[in-house]
């Protein structure tokens, strides 16, 4: 049987490490308006990494699906950037250790990973293990960013009120990752930001706010996204132009606020707390909705070549 321990290396000087979070930042599947990525890339520049293991690139990426990039000058390549799965530790500005899974999503032995994760979560007696990422959602950007948790366990996510009973959708690793770690009774929260889907392509700075909103929320971590406005800011701007420029767009996003206010309204009514976001599915997207709405999210990124 293979050992999941071949799958990584440990680097020496973190035996101190015992019950830190976990935020699992792995780039390349569902990830709509950039929400996870602009996350782990602002945790990576505002916060010293510290690499605490090495997972083994050569078996888990496909380098001809995603292809690393080499620089070259004149008569000879220099650079060489190679695709890097590590585990890193970091502090919040209170000088709070937690760690930061991150690197592109595997390609191949997703099982033996999420072991080898799974090892390493007990290593570190890791607390709670946390993932946020990008839905496309037929909601409006002039609104409140909403989003789906989901956990592990029900009482990790009591506060949000479900919008959709079944629905299947394509795997990822990070997916797996927490139902691997559910089933060895290991806690987990995932946060799915929705995303308006006219925006799903682009980055879209005011996702990655609330989702690092939400982490820190369910984590106690100080991580400031006050430098994170000015980028926001001159988004939405460039956006509220696009709008006033189409009118066809401007009716779409008229519905998606009438839409949104409807539901917010009624939970409100119902429930005295308008938080989460949906109370009935009625204007909510259906289960074969949200799965051609994924499908069209990921065959557009296939098209742009992102794998």
């Amino acid at each position: 049987m293979r050992d999941p321990a071949d799958l990584y290396e440990l680097h020496p000087g973190f035996d101190d490490i015992v019950g830190p979070v976990m935020l699992v930042c792995l780039d390349g599947f569902v990830d709509a308006g950039q929400a996870g990525r602009q996350t782990s890339e602002w945790l990576f520049e505002r916060f010293t990494a510290e690499k605490v293991a090495t997972f083994d690139t050569d078996r888990l990426v496909d380098y001809r699906d995603h292809r690393p990039t080499m620089t070259f000058v004149e008569n000879t390549w220099t650079e060489y950037k190679a695709p890097e799965i590590g585990l890193y530790r970091m502090h919040d500005d209170e000088g709070t250790p937690f760690l930061v899974l991150h690197g592109p999503e595997p390609d191949h032995e997703w099982e033996l990973f999420v072991a080898a994760v799974h090892r390493l979560v007990e290593r570190f007696a890791v607390s709670l293990s946390l993932s946020v990422n990008g839905i496309p959602m037929a909601v409006p950007h002039t609104r409140p960013v909403t989003v789906t948790p989901h956990s592990t366990r029900p009482e990790l996510v009591a506060g949000h009120t479900p919008w959709i009973g079944r629905v299947e959708v394509p795997a990822g690793a990070v997916s797996l990752l927490e139902y691997r770690l559910g089933e060895l009774d290991h806690d987990f929260i995932g946060y799915a930001v929705h995303v308006p889907s006219y925006l799903a392509q682009s980055q879209y700075p005011r996702a990655a706010i609330a989702a690092i909103g939400y982490l820190t929320a369910a984590t106690g971590l100080a991580i400031p996204t006050d430098d994170m406005e000015e980028t926001a800011r001159a988004a939405d701007v460039e956006i509220a132009e696009q709008v006033a420029a189409s009118e066809e767009i401007q009716r779409v996003v008229a519905n998606l606020e009438r839409q949104y206010d409807d539901i917010v309204s009624s939970r409100a009514e119902s429930e005295g707390d308008s938080r989460s976001f949906g109370t009935d599915e009625e204007g909510l997207p259906t289960a074969d909705e949200l799965g051609a709405e994924l499908e069209r999210f990921l065959a557009e990124r296939e098209g742009d070549g992102n794998g």
